[in-house]
């Protein structure tokens, strides 16, 4: 900890003329990861100078829209340094208590010295999520999933946290929060230790029903026939697939596609139950809406929507004509799943694998014409309507024949 706390200081010292020092402070989550021993990507500051200090420094003002203004500067060696401006340092205390978690409310000043008014250190070697104040939650209440996202990495929260997230209707507070910001958390903690506890405990605190209102309806609907899915109700299969496949990818893609890949299935007629007929081509649409909603990247949409409607083919591989495969492989890779979609099948069930052949049907189905043998001269003789399907003959041709090649 010393060394890369000597480390940090030194770089500081090197953008900030001496004269600032005393006003400068390494605040949140820096300190947190540099207690830890653990290099953070970014830089957080409080720092009590004047904009025209800060313009000095390189420094430009950003203001968020549910955040206070903040100063920023991207430096390549650091990353990017963001501060929380201070009218004045004994302003300093003020602003750690404002802030969420104790173990994100110490400071450290540029002599090296930790300030820690709330005492976070001993809270921070046992990983536990202790509010600043009784007032932590109403200042933001995404900091809700911030903590969600915590526990998904390993970190508890205390008696007094669950009941302060408890003790209200938190809802209609965060409908008013940029969804971006909840998608963020749930992205980060997607790539945490144990993804599925965020989505657990959004179900324990009943929150975030207007983010993600598909999981709140899972509990209550049946997951398949018992036969099938002994697990019983839908949230609990999707969190066994997520934890699953995360034991397998790091991937926060495939572990948002295993999570909602059953999403057809809250389309289904309750009469209809415990049976799911056609779920994975009703999952379509409402995965694109859902990644709409949550405004996030063009890259989920496509890859939850085909996850939604792809799966299914893969659970039943051997009973498929070698074109359905060829087609299935395409369209995977097309959809940037061509990793993803054979995670998910295999961990739709305990026990599962992927299914054989699927590797060459990605392969093949990747291969272009001068790899397939075809001549440009053959594709030019064929009408403009029939050179597709000659060209996905030869990949089910290679595809068919592909154990005597290897022979």
């Amino acid at each position: 900890m010393n060394l890369l706390r000597d480390q940090l200081i030194s770089c500081l010292k090197e953008i900030f003329p001496a004269r600032f020092h005393s006003r400068i402070f390494l605040v949140g989550g820096s300190v947190r990861d540099l207690l830890i021993g653990r290099s953070g990507a970014d830089l957080d500051l409080a720092t009590a100078l004047s904009p025209a200090e800060y313009g000095d420094c390189g420094f430009h003002l950003v203001s968020g829209r549910s955040t206070a203004p903040i100063w920023f500067r991207h430096i390549p060696e650091l990353g990017t340094i963001e501060i929380t401006p201070l009218s004045a340092v004994s302003d300093l205390t003020s602003d750690l208590t404002r802030r969420d978690f104790t173990v994100n409310a110490i400071a450290l000043d540029m002599a090296g010295r930790l300030i820690d008014p709330l005492h976070g250190e001993p809270d921070l070697q046992q990983r536990l999520l202790r509010p600043s104040s009784s007032e932590s939650f109403n200042y933001d209440p995404l900091r809700i999933f911030r903590a969600l996202r915590f526990e998904a990495d390993g970190w508890c929260l205390t008696a007094d946290a669950k009941g302060l997230i408890r003790g209200r209707n938190w809802n209609e507070l965060l409908l008013k929060k940029p969804v971006e910001r909840f998608s963020r958390e749930m992205l980060k903690a997607l790539a945490a230790r144990q993804p599925d506890i965020f989505f657990q405990r959004m179900l324990e605190f009943q929150v975030g029903t207007g983010f993600l209102p598909e999981i709140f309806r899972m509990p209550d609907i049946p997951a398949g026939p018992l036969i099938h899915h002994p697990e019983g109700d839908l949230f609990t299969h999707s969190r066994q697939v997520l934890m699953r496949v995360a034991e397998q990818s790091g991937n926060p893609l495939a572990r948002f596609c295993s999570f909602l890949h059953d999403l057809g299935k809250l389309s289904t007629d309750p009469t209809r139950y415990p049976k799911h007929h056609g779920h994975d081509q009703a999952g379509f649409d409402p995965a694109r809406s859902l990644c709409d909603r949550l405004r996030l990247p063009a890259s989920y949409r496509t890859a939850l929507a085909w996850t939604s409607r792809l799966h299914g083919t893969l659970n039943l591989w051997q009973e498929l004509r070698d074109g359905t495969k060829i087609k299935t492989a395409e369209q995977a890779l097309k959809s940037g799943l061509a990793d993803i979609l054979p995670l998910v099948a295999a961990a739709d069930k305990e026990g599962g694998s992927v299914p054989p052949g699927w590797r060459d049907a990605v392969r093949i189905a990747g291969l272009s014409n001068n790899e397939l043998g075809i001549e440009t001269a053959t594709l030019e003789n064929l009408p403009v309507n029939k050179r597709s399907g000659y060209i996905f003959q030869k990949k089910v041709e290679q595809f068919k024949n592909r154990y005597l090649m290897c022979a």
